[in-house]
């Protein structure tokens, strides 16, 4: 295997075959030592509707982060993968697909049409794991589930049948949500309530013999067909005469009663209001208190049926329009006045959603909402609440389960767990995890809502119920689970108080919540927008690192992310300038063995040999490994980011490598062998460091470093090493890189390039220092003179800067006008002036003063010094040219 890397850094060749290879190796699996402290995620399992999406891509690269980083930190790691059936979507699917051929799922019958969704199924759970695979996410696969598969059935029937014999799922009748397209209950979460535009119907209701009539406002004239009575307050007084009389609904001319009930709002509308009890909720309630009947006047297709008279058949908002138009030519339409209001939608479907009474079975949510929200708010250390980063969903969590209704959970479905219900002829029901004995048993056709299952997921996945499986007994509680705020009601809420329930424990430590993946212009992606990005496509022009890179740095937790082919370019940008750093040190340091490189490290943590750079840089190392890891167990992902950003591009690409080529370009065999033991000592840990992020090109590279084995996947995650802490070098090379920088913008001010060599004075404490590293002040400002001294003349005509511990001046009489000096250095002169003012703002502040951390108050008032050095300085030089 050549060492040798590719001029340019090529995505495509440096993927081939690498995720097969991790495969083959077993690298991904749970490292089996008993003595590792276990750390575990489940993956939220995609529903098996289609590809995977950016939302998708950013939620798999998030736990791919953790996991890979845990593993390389030595943790038992467990990243278990799965997919959700997705019952009302895949449903839907098949059903779509068949109806391209002209079959329907009745033309086939339950059983084969199941057949057709199984194989939909194994399609595309082979299209999400090679999905899977070009994302490199570093799953188990030998512990794959699917919310189908036997044991997570068995899990499922144990649950509901607890449940039921304790009283908490029951079977009733009830007004519920109704998707007539997909012909199902909903529960309340999966309506998405949208504005749209409506209107108000004014109707009149004749009194029964009499030639009075009430006019009623409703938004739906098509439901008077199920009207069982009409309602107004008892302290209205215009209608109290008519209390206790009937009106006659008008073209099906059924008489009803007019009742009083606080319902009816004196102040809104006329103050009379019809009850449809069967379809709506709140008249639900009102016949309810009142035992009113409830008239169910529409077919689970949304047609009207046998109780809408001459509109039977019709389907729902036909038959309002021909309502409309009977009333009208009635003379009962009084008014029709625009609204717009909100109507709730099917999540799933699209469709406007039918609160329609049905016989469903639903779980009672009361208690489990109670503990579930008790065990949340314990604060005496003891018990395993889930934190959430960030901590305000917590709260969204919280308010959710506080506000709960009773949850229907059996869908008119095929696809999915058939309820473990069974009925005879005698009218009798058995619960149960097994069909009952004997004949003449029918189960129920219903199947339970998808969110019933994947509520269990975290355990079911792990072997239960049986608590003894390893699995569960190891990696249970999960350590941490990641997913969108968007699934907090329908997905988190209820694995929380279903692993209460039946574990005793919260599902999972953690709860990292990221946001939606938005477009450039802060629009959700969307099909009718027509601004969907397929990360597929974006990997095959950009590479799966850009992409992970991008994904992980876009935003902090919680929030939204826009995706940006300019951040795009910058990610590749930057994987390129790491290959080219990585190219360049193996050109140079191809034949440097471990031992080597351990001895050199040695010296120079003795200072022994090496020089102050190679201190100064595995100092800014030493920094950078604590901070990231800070970061990274704080799920700051794109706070890491940055900091590996500018460790690697700027200290150790653009300021140690330059300076290296001092000593590479020099006679000094010795201490080029030191300083290639450091740059590859570097490049290791900065492999490592990037490799729960970026994969794929981390593992290319660090295969082809000299002395190393294995693959990078379980390599080491770098750690401080206090014998490489060096300040002293740290704050001296901070100084060397201040000067040079200082010089340059100097230069370009006055035009005066590089390579025209000029005089060069620094007055400095430090005057030591400056004069041990002046060869690589020479190399990098090229002085005609340098002059380097505790104190020294300063030159009347004279470009100057303040840095830190030194002040520089750059004699360039007949360049310079004093005017212009003058009127750069006042400007300067501001700028530590706002430095000042924040700084002693900040320590001003007593509230910061006194519950900040020590070193960080410390940090304030060392800047304050740093700025009050450097405003003195430049207010000195301003004098000085003045006078002069």
């Amino acid at each position: 295997m050549t060492n040798e890397l590719t001029p340019k850094f090529n995505p495509t060749e440096v993927e081939a075959g690498r995720y097969e290879k991790w495969l083959e190796a077993d690298v991904f699996k749970p490292s089996g030592n008993p003595d590792a402290e276990p750390y575990s995620i489940v993956i939220p399992p995609p529903n098996v509707t289609g590809k995977l999406h950016l939302g998708h891509a950013w939620d798999t690269t998030l736990q791919d982060i953790i996991i890979r980083q845990k593993r390389m930190q030595g943790f038992d790691t467990l990243w278990l993968p799965g997919m959700d059936h997705a019952g009302i979507a895949t449903q839907a699917k098949v059903a779509a697909r068949l109806a391209e051929d002209g079959i329907l799922p009745q033309d086939l019958g339950r059983e084969k049409f199941l057949d057709k969704v199984w194989e939909w199924k194994d399609e595309y759970a082979t299209t999400i794991k090679e999905q899977w695979g070009k994302m490199g996410i570093s799953v188990d696969y030998s512990r794959e589930r699917f919310t189908l598969d036997e044991g997570l059935s068995q899990a499922v029937r144990k649950v509901f049948v607890q449940l039921y014999n304790k009283g908490w799922i029951y079977r009733g009748e009830k007004l519920i949500n109704w998707d007539p397209k997909a012909m199902t209950a909903l529960s309340d979460i999966e309506v998405i309530h949208k504005e749209i535009d409506g209107a108000f119907y004014h109707i009149t209701y004749q009194i029964e013999g009499s030639d009075e009539f009430v006019e009623i406002a409703t938004t739906r004239p098509e439901t008077f067909l199920g009207d069982t009575a009409v309602i107004v307050n008892e302290k209205d007084e215009r209608y109290k005469h008519l209390v206790g009389k009937n009106v006659i609904l008008p073209i099906i001319n059924r008489v009803i009663p007019i009742l009083t009930d606080d319902h009816a709002d004196m102040e809104k509308g006329t103050g009379v209001v019809k009850i449809t009890p069967a379809h709506d909720p709140n008249d639900f309630e009102v016949a309810m208190r009142h035992d009113l009947p409830m008239i169910n006047m529409m077919n689970n297709d949304g047609t009207i049926n046998e109780n809408g008279g001459k509109y039977e058949g019709l389907d729902r908002f036909e038959a309002c329009k021909q309502i409309v138009a009977d009333l009208k030519e009635l003379g009962q339409l009084v008014d029709i006045k625009p609204v717009r209001h909100e109507v709730g939608h099917s999540e799933r479907t699209g469709v406007v959603v039918e609160p329609r009474l049905s016989t469903q079975w639903f779980v009672k949510m009361d208690e489990l909402a109670k503990n579930a929200i008790a065990h949340q708010r314990k604060k005496d250390g003891t018990d395993d609440v889930v934190a959430f980063y960030p901590p305000r969903f917590g709260d969204a969590y919280l308010q959710w389960m506080e506000n709960v209704h009773d949850w229907v959970i059996s869908r008119q479905l095929w696809w999915g767990h058939q309820i473990p219900a069974w009925y005879n002829e005698a009218g009798e029901m058995y619960v149960g995890e097994e069909a009952p004995e004997g004949e003449g048993w029918t189960q129920d056709a219903d199947v339970l809502d998808t969110w019933f299952s994947s509520a269990l997921w975290p355990f079911s996945t792990m072997g239960w119920p049986d608590e003894n499986a390893e699995d569960f007994k190891r990696y249970y509680p999960t350590s941490t689970l990641v997913t969108g705020y968007d699934i907090i009601p329908f997905w988190v809420s209820r694995m929380i108080f279903q692993g209460l329930e039946f574990t005793g424990k919260s599902p999972f430590k953690r709860a990292l919540i990221h946001g939606l993946i938005r477009d450039e212009e802060g629009r959700k992606m969307s099909k009718s927008l027509g601004n969907g990005i397929d990360p597929m496509d974006v990997i095959e022009k950009y590479g799966t690192d850009a992409l992970r890179w991008f994904l992980s740095n876009g935003s902090a937790p919680g929030q939204d992310v826009r995706f940006s082919y300019d951040k795009m370019d910058a990610a590749w940008n930057f994987i390129n300038k790491i290959w080219n750093v990585s190219r360049y040190i193996l050109m140079n340091a191809e034949d440097v063995s471990a031992d080597a490189v351990s001895s050199a490290l040695t010296k120079v943590a003795n200072k022994t040999a090496g020089n102050v750079t190679d201190r100064w840089i595995l100092t800014r190392l030493n920094d950078t490994a604590r901070r990231v890891t800070e970061q990274m167990d704080k799920f700051e992902f794109g706070v890491a980011g940055h900091i590996l950003y500018n460790f690697i591009w700027d200290e150790f690409a653009n300021w140690y490598l330059e300076l290296t080529k001092e000593v590479m370009f020099g006679e000094d065999e010795a201490e080029k062998d030191i300083t290639r033991a450091v740059l590859l000592h570097v490049l290791d840990q900065v492999l490592r460091l990037l490799h729960p992020i970026m994969p794929f090109f981390t593992e290319e590279i660090f295969e082809k470093l000299p002395n190393t084995s294995g693959s990078i996947v379980v390599a080491e995650y770098p750690k401080v090493r206090p014998e490489f802490n060096d300040d002293k070098a740290s704050e001296g090379v901070a100084m060397l890189i201040e000067l040079i920088t200082a010089v340059r913008n100097i230069r370009a001010e006055v035009n005066t390039p590089l390579s025209k060599a000029v005089p060069m004075l620094i007055k400095s404490e430090h005057a030591d220092f400056f004069n041990a590293v002046s060869p690589y002040i020479s190399r990098f400002t090229n002085p005609s003179e340098l002059t380097i001294a505790k104190d020294l003349a300063v030159p009347e005509q004279a470009m100057s800067a303040v840095i830190t511990g030194a002040e520089l001046y750059l004699p360039l009489a007949g360049l310079i006008n004093i005017e212009e000096e003058i009127a750069r250095l006042e400007k300067e002169l501001a700028k530590w002036q706002k430095e000042l003012d924040l700084v002693n703002k900040k320590l001003g502040n007593e509230r910061f003063v006194a519950n900040a951390k020590a070193e960080v108050v410390q940090k304030e008032k060392d800047k304050l010094a740093d700025y009050q050095e450097k405003f003195d300085t430049v207010k000195a030089r301003i004098a000085e040219l003045k006078e002069n």
